[in-house]
């Protein structure tokens, strides 16, 4: 009778662990999935603001390469046109953030990076561990009462 109501019981330990494994790698997915999402949301609202600025940016710089230019020929000194050189990086910069390829070649860098360079990316003092952020947070907290 006992080994009866044992088998049963050992039987239902394991479905109960294959549910709780399954239920684990769900949470997981989901987690992964959510991260992911957050991350192109994220990464939209970036090349979306550029693109909105580059909009304003560029009115900017041609009315002041217009003005700059307009300025040094009624002048007679071509030191007015300077500006429009740093302004002119900057506006290509934007444009080629929210139209161009620089986020791909970015990508791919960081993708060499991981690959190649593994050694600048470690943490200091290594991975962080929950003993670690349990003694961080017992040194923080004052009023904390061990038991």
């Amino acid at each position: 009778m006992g080994f009866i109501f044992s088998k049963s019981m050992n039987e239902n330990m394991k479905s109960q662990q294959e549910f709780m494994l399954m239920n684990a790698r769900l949470q997981l997915e989901r987690q992964l999935m959510m991260q992911n999402e957050m991350r192109e949301r994220q990464m939209a609202m970036q090349i979306a603001w550029s693109r909105e600025f580059l909009k304003y940016f560029g009115t900017f710089f041609g009315i002041a390469a217009i003005s700059l230019t307009a300025g040094a020929i009624k002048r007679k000194k071509p030191a007015f046109i300077v500006p429009i050189v740093p302004l002119g990086f900057v506006l290509i910069y934007q444009f080629d953030l929210g139209y161009g390829t620089l986020l791909q070649r970015m990508k791919g860098e960081a993708e060499n990076i991981l690959e190649t360079e593994k050694s600048k990316l470690q943490l200091p003092k290594g991975m962080i561990t929950f003993e670690s952020l349990e003694k961080a947070r017992r040194e923080q907290s004052k009023f904390f009462i061990d038991k």
